[in-house]
């Protein structure tokens, strides 16, 4: 069992930056794959980025890609979401989610945790 509580979200000019943590419970962390996904209104869910538990494998959405930075600190039970270059369409909820596997996958009906999620809002 994991328990996921993400923080850092909040209200950033375009241009700006944020890091988001998602900080877990539980001592297997170390062997989730952890994802980040994101829903705006009215729109679905979407992959965001994705690690694999040792942190040696990365993948990142199109549309983030250069912009945003996953990372792990499994001493911590910590994930990050290092995100700069914010644009108005990165408003969204952010949600990490784990999963019970190395590798991530972009799909989340893949993963088996997710955190309540934290709003990320970019103004222009």
């Amino acid at each position: 069992q994991v328990q996921l509580v993400e923080s850092g979200g909040g209200l950033v000019q375009a241009g700006g930056s944020l890091r988001l943590s998602c900080a877990a419970s539980g001592r297997t962390f170390s062997m989730y794959a952890i994802g980040w996904f994101r829903q705006a209104p009215g729109k679905e869910r979407e992959f965001v980025a994705a690690i694999s538990w040792s942190g040696e494998s990365t993948y990142y959405a199109r549309s983030i890609k250069g912009r945003f930075t996953i990372s792990r600190d499994n001493a911590k039970n910590t994930v990050y979401l290092q995100m700069n270059s914010l644009k108005p369409e990165d408003t969204a909820v952010y949600y990490c989610a784990a999963r019970s596997d190395y590798e991530p996958t972009i799909n989340h009906s893949g993963y088996d945790y997710w955190g309540q999620g934290t709003q990320v809002t970019v103004s222009s």
